[in-house]
């Protein structure tokens, strides 16, 4: 990770004694205010990720989420207008953005990163958040703070992705190239979809359910869709005090070739030309 003109070493260092001594420190120094801002440009920027792919996992740079962290602290609401609403946010909008289509009614927040060719319908994106090249955000879709999207992503109506930042998460949402997230679906605490994995309408998948592979009942695991796979909801009896009731799950019921995709998985190029230039929010 990188900035010119910013000693990420230094930065990291001091970002880390500021959060030890968090109780301690006036957070309103020009010194922190400055720290954490930096820190929150690398971030909106794309230089840094709060989370990043290092040889198939995802590594969280605590000292990145720490300064979001500090940041609310420092923060307090600023009154701004969003179209014909007058708002107070502790965290601004971005002000600029470099090769992603923008629908209005769209709120993406400063500290988040899309990379060019990035379609945005009206949706929220939260900060530290990444969104990679090609991926659709359809409407209503709300991404959570810090949560990881690869490239050529399609995340359909009304879909929510948690956040790590509240409650606290030792793991970011992680969905990964090539996926499609399918309608009013729901991904939280630190949950992971993998490579060209189809997720059906509807579905819900934490860090605690289970999913299952249809043909032979085996779980395969607790919180993370295989790559390459299709899940759809589904439930399975579980025997209480009370009766027998039903638990969620996610069921694979179809194993995809690596790079085949789903009917329901095409995309269509047409929505994803990219602006010429630089586009003010």
């Amino acid at each position: 990770m990188g900035d010119r003109g910013i000693d990420v070493t230094s930065l990291q260092s001091e970002l880390e004694e500021l959060w030890l001594r968090r109780d301690e420190v006036s957070l309103q120094s020009a010194e922190a205010v400055a720290a954490v801002d930096a820190a929150i440009g690398l971030l909106d920027s794309g230089r840094a990720r709060v989370a990043e792919p290092v040889g198939g996992e995802f590594v969280v740079h605590e000292w990145l989420k720490n300064a979001i962290l500090l940041l609310y602290k420092q923060a307090s609401p600023q009154p701004s207008q969003f179209g014909p609403f007058h708002c107070a946010d502790k965290i601004p909008l971005k002000s600029t953005i470099d090769g992603v289509q923008v629908s209005p009614g769209a709120v993406i927040r400063r500290g988040s990163f899309q990379e060019p060719g990035v379609v945005v319908m009206p949706s929220h994106i939260g900060i530290g958040s990444y969104v990679g090249e090609g991926t659709l955000v359809d409407s209503w879709v709300g991404i959570g703070s810090c949560a990881q999207i690869g490239r050529n992503v399609h995340l359909s109506g009304g879909v929510g992705l948690g956040g790590m930042i509240e409650p606290p998460m030792a793991k970011p949402v992680v969905i990964e190239d090539d996926a499609f997230i399918g309608a009013r679906s729901m991904v939280y605490s630190g949950a992971r979809v993998g490579e060209g994995a189809l997720l059906g309408a509807g579905a819900l998948l934490t860090d605690t359910i289970p999913v299952i592979d249809a043909a032979t009942g085996e779980e395969l695991s607790r919180g993370e869709v295989p790559p390459w796979t299709v899940a759809v909801p589904g439930s399975r009896p579980r025997e209480f005090a009370g009766g027998t009731f039903g638990l969620p799950c996610l069921l694979v019921i179809k194993h995809l070739k690596k790079g085949e995709r789903h009917d329901k998985a095409k995309l269509n190029d047409a929505v994803r030309t990219q602006p010429p230039a630089a586009l003010s929010l």
